[in-house]
């Protein structure tokens, strides 16, 4: 009456739960691996799971039944194991499961089986993907790939807090492209949204890899840098005027060409996102008034 009690037990379990003796042979097999794998009880019981059933796989494709099986290790050294795997359905399609191993011991303690426990993680990728996209759709500018002004703001916060705290400097750069509406008055919106996508792949590359480069809105940017000094402060937002300068886009009639004003200040440990974004605007319009194409900066 136990044993029904714990096959009961077994077999309404969600998660597919199987035996192996010794030798790797299946001798339980539950109604939850029923489910996630195709295969019935009768069709596994007193085979090896390599033998043409789960075939696990890992990510690179190893066939694990050949090298690195979890159930192989377990019953060599009696350690308990957790891997992210792809089983084999009976429909021939992989089914990406987590799966937990334990050794299975007789009274004196020798092992003599073990059980696996396997979970469609079906779902759960799918729920991180979703998660994923929605993080996606909040924090990445759809045009250009780059961060939107929620992502700068958040990049802001970090940056503030290693400021305060670690007395980590960092600096803010404004970037607006000159006399953009003129590019879009005179080659329509498409050739606008190249040139948008033009100037942030650009100055994307002209910014270290710990630095970043959020678009604000409209034809305007915004750049944090880090742990940076006036001089090297300067030398970054140049780098970044000069690229753009240097940059065009292939038309029919030659090269489409746009400059950037920029307005730059080293972040001070009072500022709040509002105060930097107010500062680095009104030296990007004084940049504006040069002439465009130059660089205005606060580096007190």
């Amino acid at each position: 009456m136990q044993q029904d009690f714990y096959k009961d037990l077994l077999d309404n379990l969600y998660d597919g739960v199987y035996f192996v003796d010794s030798t790797l042979t299946i001798t339980y097999w539950n109604k939850g691996a029923e489910r996630i794998s195709g295969f019935s009880a009768a069709e596994v019981m007193a085979r090896r799971c390599a033998d043409n059933l789960l075939m696990h796989v890992d990510d690179a494709g190893v066939q694990l039944c050949v090298c690195g099986c979890p159930l192989a290790g377990t019953l060599a050294d009696g350690q308990m194991r957790e891997a992210e795997v792809y089983l084999h359905h009976k429909d021939g399609h992989r089914v990406p499961v987590s799966v937990r191993v334990t050794p299975l011991r007789d009274d004196a303690g020798r092992i003599i089986g073990a059980v696996e426990i396997f979970t469609d993680s079906s779902v759960k990728r799918e729920i991180m993907s979703e998660i994923n996209e929605l993080k996606n759709l909040t924090l990445v500018d759809p045009l250009t790939g780059l961060g939107n002004r929620r992502a700068a703001a958040i990049d802001f916060e970090h940056k503030s807090k290693a400021l305060r705290h670690y007395k980590t400097p960092f600096g803010m750069l404004f970037v607006d492209i000159d006399n953009f509406k003129e590019v879009n008055d005179t080659y329509g919106h498409e050739i606008g949204d190249r040139i948008l996508d033009m100037v942030g792949k650009t100055l994307t590359g002209a910014l270290r890899g710990k630095d970043k480069v959020n678009r604000w809105g409209g034809e305007e940017f915004v750049a944090l840098v880090t742990n940076v000094d006036a001089k090297m402060f300067h030398a970054i937002a140049e780098r970044m005027r000069r690229l753009v300068e240097s940059s065009a886009l292939p038309m029919p009639g030659g090269m489409l060409q746009v400059t950037v004003s920029l307005g730059g200040s080293l972040a001070q440990d009072t500022d709040t996102l509002e105060s930097l974004i107010k500062r680095t605007d009104e030296l990007m319009y004084r940049s504006k008034g040069a002439g465009r194409n130059c660089t205005s900066l606060d580096c007190s």
